[in-house]
């Protein structure tokens, strides 16, 4: 094989901080994503409408569902680590277009996601602060809570993942003591009309299966932390594959617990937009009100601080790999995280906040979650594409991953066949085209905008090569 030399990376191009990060605040990353808490508080009721007495089940097959699609993504990340995670993963399987693509929609993924949840941040602090007469536009609040987020990401990522961490295990551990004495007070855990799937239809699944699989988006996120997770080829794919199975746990029990005692059966609990105050009420724990609403604002925060962290690191990916200047792939002289990054992707959210500031709290909730699901569902497509090619590339046992490949690919075609038909309500209905002309922006400014000299491109991968040799050292040392 020919050998090329390649000049070092410019100076200014110093690595964000290697090996830094220890496997809790590593899959903090993952969790936090995920926001556990919001599955309870805010989109059980939805599945329930769908599902009904099947919407344990709906999750349970949600769970193995994305397990097969986190398999293909912690395939990779044995082998690779590296900031730009589904991006530089979707590049290495499937070339260049599908790799700038994946990581493409990845960026919209995650900066929509971080403007959903500060949005829904928003609505929870100001009706906490309602409930003291104080009065705030939620404009302000979330300027305020993206200012914070973006402080604590530019400064230190270990102190922005352990910060994410205790807020979301806080609001688990809250909720956790809540059900457990509302289970208490019910006296039984016994449901027959659950366990024997009454009334329940395939077509009620599948359409529930939609909704809970939005529940989990995010969990990947930990990929992003390649570069400074300590053993990242043991570390990232374990976050990967523990965050759905803990996540995919929790949201089962709980959809139970809710069907279970829920006061009004499950047409009530449809049409529910807090199901947790309510039955906090139903069942004389009206103090829990006002701690679940906080245990939600904290929990949505914590999201869109790990959405930032993600988000920017994307960014800086791409600015290393030359795909946007590369002045974006710069990284802080002293707290080493992508500063720059931050920056930008910080602006981006606020101008899409300020775009829609004049539409209901609620409704740009909605907008923005469901712009960011459809770049979170391209790029697990993609990279589950990727996996079983890169192995036969590679000359690596491939039938195994083409297997895998297969049911994540076949699993992920149901929410995206169910996000567009039937024909959503308007401006849902319009929201899958929107995402399609960001996609064909993005080829255009690939194929005609960005730098796609071999030499650059090269650096990088050299770059990336000395940092996974580093860490196969360190483990193997360890």
């Amino acid at each position: 094989m020919q050998t090329v030399n390649i000049a070092p990376p410019p100076s200014r191009h110093r690595e964000l901080h290697q090996n830094y990060l220890a496997f809790p605040e590593t899959i903090a990353q993952s969790i936090a994503n995920i926001s556990p808490t919001l599955t309870p508080v805010l989109s059980i009721p939805l599945v329930v409408a769908s599902a009904g007495n099947g919407t344990w089940l709906a999750y349970v097959i949600a769970t193995l569902g994305l397990l097969l699609v986190g398999l293909n993504i912690a395939a990779f990340a044995q082998r690779h680590a590296s900031a730009g995670a589904l991006y530089d993963y979707i590049f290495e399987g499937l070339g260049q277009t599908p790799g700038f693509l994946g990581g493409w929609a990845m960026l919209a993924a995650y900066l929509s996601t971080a403007m959903a949840l500060l949005v829904g941040f928003s609505i929870f602090v100001v009706q906490i602060l309602g409930h003291f007469h104080i009065h705030i536009s939620y404009l302000l609040v979330e300027i305020i809570g993206l200012f914070v987020a973006a402080m604590l990401a530019y400064k230190d990522i270990r102190i922005s993942s352990l910060t994410a961490l205790i807020m979301e295990f806080s609001s688990v551990l809250l909720i956790s003591i809540f059900s457990m004495i509302i289970l208490f007070r019910h006296k039984s855990l016994w449901d027959a009309a659950q366990i024997s799937l009454i009334h329940v239809h395939s077509s009620g699944i599948a359409l529930g299966l939609v909704l809970g699989v939005f529940s989990f988006v995010g969990f990947e996120s930990s990929t992003t932390l390649g570069q400074e997770a300590k053993n990242p080829h043991r570390s990232i794919p374990a976050a990967v594959i523990i965050s759905v199975l803990v996540a995919g746990i929790f949201f089962t029990l709980m959809a139970y617990f809710e069907v279970l005692a829920f006061p009004g059966g499950l047409v009530s609990l449809s049409q529910s937009t807090a199901p947790l105050n309510t039955m906090a009420t139903s069942y004389h724990l009206g103090a829990f009100s006002l701690l679940i609403d906080l245990g939600a604002m904290i929990s949505l925060f914590s999201c869109a601080l790990a959405s930032l962290n993600a988000g920017a690191r994307i960014l800086f990916a791409m600015g290393r790999n030359r795909h946007i200047h590369d002045w974006v792939g710069q990284t802080h002289t002293v707290n080493r995280t992508p500063h720059i990054a931050i920056v930008i992707a910080s602006i981006i959210i606020i101008l899409a906040l300020i775009g829609l500031a004049e539409a209901k709290p609620l409704n740009a909730y909605g907008y923005f979650g469901t712009f960011a699901t459809y770049g979170f569902l391209v790029s697990y497509l993609l990279v589950s594409l990727a996996s079983p090619l890169i192995d036969r590339k590679q000359s690596r046992p491939w039938i195994g991953s083409l297997m895998r490949s297969f049911g994540a690919i076949s699993f992920l075609l149901i929410p995206i066949i169910g996000s567009i038909y039937p024909i959503p309500a308007y401006p849902y209905n319009i929201l899958p085209y929107m995402f399609l002309g960001y996609i064909g922006i993005g080829f255009v400014w690939n194929r005609f905008g960005s730098s796609t000299n071999p030499l650059l491109h090269s650096t990088n991968r050299v770059v990336d090569n000395r940092i996974t040799a580093l860490s196969e050292e360190q483990e193997e040392e360890g």
